[in-house]
């Protein structure tokens, strides 16, 4: 079992006197084996809340749990992708080296997990030998996944991987997320400000406004009768002219269920 719970966490910043709550007590869980879309405009708390499961700010109030216990984030049990693959990955070390300074001390064979892992993400071998500046946009976050996977987490986390991505590869990218999870059964929390994006992809969807989690349920429920008016406003802005979301970013309009 590899259940994220976010237990009425609060993230604060500031002094005491002048603080911004970010986060404000949110409630959430990732199931065993299941996409956890979280949407929201920018500036909603989205990516606040995946930084402190992380451990890159602090939590004021609350818990963050995995499988019902505190998290020891020295153990790398979360692992993050994070929205610009450029950005995240050292450009001084080849993509060999990126991706095996996150394996196990354990593994031996780390050049055959390596090549292994760029497997898992439709990446040549030969990639393991280029630095991130030979690589496309794409390549990159794809290499991002393959990172993430070498830590062995129980929980991915998946900040905005596709934003910062030309539309016309960023199907490919969610394709890959798509197939990894239900070959791997990963537990993930994907987090987007795109409505169909998150759809496409996501088992259950929660919502986020101003720091809290306006609704949450079912993927089918949530698109199919939403009960926030901001839920609603999200859908409306994902709709086409027909009333159909409109997943032409994914590059693919294969329902996801």
């Amino acid at each position: 079992m590899s259940e994220l719970a976010f237990e009425n966490v609060t993230v604060r910043f500031g002094t005491r006197r002048h603080s911004t709550t970010a986060v404000a007590g949110v409630d959430l869980t990732i199931p065993h084996g299941t996409i956890v879309g979280l949407v929201g405009e920018s500036g909603s708390g989205k990516s606040t809340l995946a930084r402190a499961a992380v451990g890159l700010v602090p939590v004021e109030g609350g818990r963050i749990l995995l499988n019902g216990h505190p998290i020891d984030h020295r153990a790398h049990t979360l692992q993050m992708v994070f929205q610009d693959p450029h950005s995240a990955l050292d450009p001084r070390m080849t993509i060999g080296e990126s991706i095996g300074e996150a394996l196990p001390r354990r593994v031996r064979d780390r050049r055959g997990r390596v090549a292994e892992l760029l497997g898992l993400v439709d990446l040549a071998t030969e990639c393991a030998r280029q630095y991130p500046a030979q690589l496309s946009g794409g390549q990159r976050q794809r290499v991002g996944l393959a990172r993430a996977l070498a830590g062995e987490p129980e929980v991915i986390i998946a900040d905005e991987i596709t934003s910062a991505l030309d539309v016309s590869i960023q199907g490919t990218v969610l394709n890959l997320v798509r197939d990894l999870q239900r070959r791997m059964r990963l537990s993930m929390l994907f987090i987007s400000h795109n409505l169909a994006v998150v759809r496409y992809v996501s088992d259950f969807i929660a919502v986020m406004y101003q720091g809290r989690i306006v609704e949450h349920g079912p993927a089918d429920e949530v698109l199919a009768d939403p009960k926030d008016p901001y839920t609603r406003e999200l859908l409306a802005a994902a709709a086409d002219p027909a009333g159909q979301l409109d997943l032409g970013e994914t590059g693919d309009t294969t329902p996801a269920h």
